[in-house]
């Protein structure tokens, strides 16, 4: 934005890097990440491990709680220890470089409909050199296409 603030977390499948959900908010309330969170077990079940920096949202007992509700293994960085978290900072660059810089908008719906549409892109669309060229979205479900059968499959067997 042209004036003021907005805070973006992203919820990132490690192997595939496919976002599997964000969201982006004014403040640094714990609760956008939360919700990000949520909807991302929602819809893709929960992690083994989450990794994280250390920053308060993922420090909050409403994400840990979350989390620990989830049986999902909590992994934090280490202080200045950006290597361990690579792939979501790889992210921000990425995203920076070919949405944010490249506008100023004026309201946090204009910068969060584009980020919208730049999400969508990177999934979907952009390749990505770690994964031979193809899309996020597109390994991401031949992975789990391959390691997790079909439902009906396995009430069957």
């Amino acid at each position: 934005m042209r004036r003021g603030f907005l805070y973006l977390v992203a919820i990132m499948d490690w192997h595939t890097r496919k976002v599997l959900s964000w969201r982006i908010s004014n403040t640094l309330e714990a609760d956008f990440c939360v919700e990000a969170l949520t909807e991302a077990i929602h819809k893709f079940g929960p992690p083994e491990i989450m990794n994280t920096d250390q920053g308060s949202q993922f420090t909050s007992f409403a994400w840990t709680d979350r989390l620990r509700r989830s049986a999902v293994r909590i992994s934090m960085d280490g202080k200045g220890r950006f290597l361990d978290n690579i792939f979501i900072e790889r992210l921000w660059r990425t995203l920076k470089y070919e949405c944010v810089y490249l506008h100023a908008w004026e309201t946090g719906s204009e910068t969060k409909a584009a980020i919208r549409k730049w999400m969508s892109f990177y999934n979907h669309q952009r390749p990505h050199s770690a994964l031979g060229g193809q899309p996020p979205a597109l390994v991401y479900w031949q992975r789990n296409d391959i390691n997790q059968p079909d439902q009906q499959v396995q009430r069957v067997a």
